[in-house]
């Protein structure tokens, strides 16, 4: 009787854990299946307070359940497969390089070029002739499988879990515009027929917007780092590899990544999409500004 009694004191004073967030002591339970929730996995419902799983299947509480849909640390929607968009970019990038390998014409027609062949040889094709496609079709293009190989086992590490915590809508534009940044760079600084591809500028965004997250969240970030300069080292070490797409990338993740988790909950939307659109201008004033020295 007397371990009976003292087991169910321990008990009575054990506090749960939130089943989302195991680390995190909570008092509340969802009002349907009564698994202990914490603040940020509340939902409001019509009585107390509900669970994001009971919410997505319906949970009654009088209006859709979109209008009470819960939302990760950046303010993006909870969704049932948080690694949806990252296996979709992955599976672009393989398409594309089994693309290539079995087309050889192809490749050129999608690595980010800036002008060839160099006056006076005519016709020119490139960038600067008007194929702005390249800025974005050269980040999904791989020629050796290594190199695929290393940018989607990197792209499945970070962006795995930057998308469960941004949300789609937001993790596709991290990921678009750190490419898009990389390659405005590379435009910019390398020479005009120095041909460019792969996805590691994209990539070096997802590093940023990483460490700037693991900052947020106070978590030990010497992991990060010490990846971070390896990767770093590699860039400046070895031959054939563009710096400039690396460090666009890495510039414009940290950016964008700062503004997605550090906005303002009650301008969340218009901080975090107006920094996407400003870092978009300065890659467009970029491109310009390279393409009116080429022509």
């Amino acid at each position: 009787m007397d371990d009976q009694a003292a087991s169910s004191q321990q008990d009575a004073h054990s506090v749960p854990h939130c089943y989302r967030h195991p680390d995190r002591e909570t008092g509340i339970r969802c009002t349907r299946c009564e698994r202990p929730i914490c603040p940020e996995c509340m939902v409001n419902a019509s009585v107390g307070f509900q669970c994001p799983d009971c919410v997505r299947s319906g949970s009654g509480t009088g209006h859709a359940p979109s209008a009470s849909m819960p939302r990760t640390l950046a303010g993006g929607t909870v969704a049932a497969d948080p690694h949806l968009i990252t296996k979709i970019l992955i599976g672009i990038n393989l398409a594309v390089f089994i693309a290539v390998q079995i087309s050889t014409p192809l490749l050129n027609d999608l690595v980010l070029i800036g002008r060839w062949p160099p006056e006076p040889f005519l016709p020119t094709e490139g960038v600067a002739d008007g194929e702005w496609y390249r800025l974005l079709t050269s980040v999904f293009t791989h020629e050796q499988i290594w190199h695929v190989g290393f940018n989607m086992l990197s792209l499945w590490w970070l962006g795995g879990p930057l998308e469960a915590v941004l949300g789609r809508a937001r993790y596709l534009a991290l990921f678009l515009i750190s490419g898009l940044a990389g390659s405005a760079l590379a435009y910019l600084l390398s020479t005009a027929t120095t041909s460019t591809l792969g996805a590691s500028g994209a990539v070096f965004g997802l590093f940023g917007a990483t460490a700037v997250l693991m900052r947020r969240l106070n978590q030990d970030m010497r992991p990060i780092v010490a990846l971070l300069v390896i990767n770093l080292i590699f860039t400046f070490t070895w031959s054939n590899i563009s710096w400039q797409a690396h460090i666009g990338g890495l510039v414009a993740g940290l950016v964008v990544g700062y503004a997605m988790v550090h906005a303002p909950r009650e301008k969340r939307s218009l901080v975090q999409y107006g920094t996407c659109a400003l870092v978009l201008a300065a890659i467009v004033v970029l491109v310009l500004l390279r393409t009116a020295q080429l022509t």
